[in-house]
């Protein structure tokens, strides 16, 4: 079977989901821990960050490649259109949300991340208490010196949420404009689920799609995820996922009792 590892509220992660989801492809979640987690990801692949698709032998990374190889390897439900200005479009599309939605994205959760509760229910499962309770004991002023230390500094956190808005609106005139229910075509491509799964930080899909604590389903950053005028935007997001993203199977302890996440309580 195939395994992908990776956070439970990875947006990259949340992209080859999706692309799996959508081609049938039963598959194993492997939640990466912060710490020796990833030194043993790094062992295996080379490098430190999720996704990281293991296909037998074959060790995958990178959300862009992982779904190239999938397309070529399990053609069913093709994801990369056969016609070439489609298919232009298609890459063009898919490339631009990585580092627009994608990478934009990340910047302004860092924003979000000064509520503890927020930062410690984003950690995997099984994180160790003693690491949950440091990431959650941080003060909001070492947030922003981390940020500083990033090169996120206030005036490039507002670039992203400038860019952002751009974003947000031109996919919405592109669907407002579309004969179809796609970005590039009749069905599905790479550059609709692309677009779809990176949008996850921006605003959780409301569904039985992640292992996370109830109460974050919906939620979202504020001025993004409760904007009337990417009400378009969402609606068609949220009908992707209702008709290819499958519900998550809960993970079974020892004793075969489910798991459940932690609870938490967000400002």
């Amino acid at each position: 079977m195939l395994e992908l590892y990776q956070f439970e509220l990875s947006h990259f992660s949340e992209k080859v989901r999706l692309i799996l989801d959508y081609k049938g492809l039963a598959y194993r979640k492997i939640e990466v821990v912060p710490g020796m987690g990833q030194l043993d990801l790094f062992r295996m692949s080379g490098q430190r960050q999720v996704p990281v698709l293991k296909d037998g032998g074959k060790i995958i990374s990178d959300s862009t490649a992982i779904a190239l190889y999938l397309d070529k390897t399990y053609p069913d439900r093709p994801i990369i259109p056969t016609n070439p200005q489609q298919k232009a479009n298609c890459l063009l599309l898919e490339q631009w949300a990585d580092s627009s939605i994608g990478i934009k994205g990340r910047s302004i959760l860092l924003e979000s991340l000064k509520n503890s509760n927020l930062r410690t229910s984003i950690l995997p499962a099984g994180t160790p208490d003693i690491l949950r309770n440091l990431v959650g004991s941080i003060p909001r002023e070492a947030i922003d010196v981390l940020g500083l230390g990033l090169g996120l500094t206030p005036d490039s956190i507002r670039a992203a949420k400038a860019e952002m808005h751009r974003s947000l609106e031109s996919i919405c005139l592109l669907l407002a404009q579309n004969s179809c229910d796609y970005l590039t075509g009749d069905t599905p491509t790479l550059a609709d689920l692309t677009v779809a799964g990176l949008s996850l930080l921006i605003k959780i899909p409301d569904g039985p799609y992640l292992n996370i604590a109830d109460n974050l389903k919906g939620k979202g950053i504020p001025g993004f995820a409760d904007n009337p005028d990417y009400d378009l935007f969402f609606t068609w997001r949220d009908k992707l996922y209702a008709d290819f993203r499958k519900p998550h199977k809960p993970d079974m302890n020892n004793s075969g009792t489910a798991t459940a996440p932690t609870t938490i309580a967000i400002d």
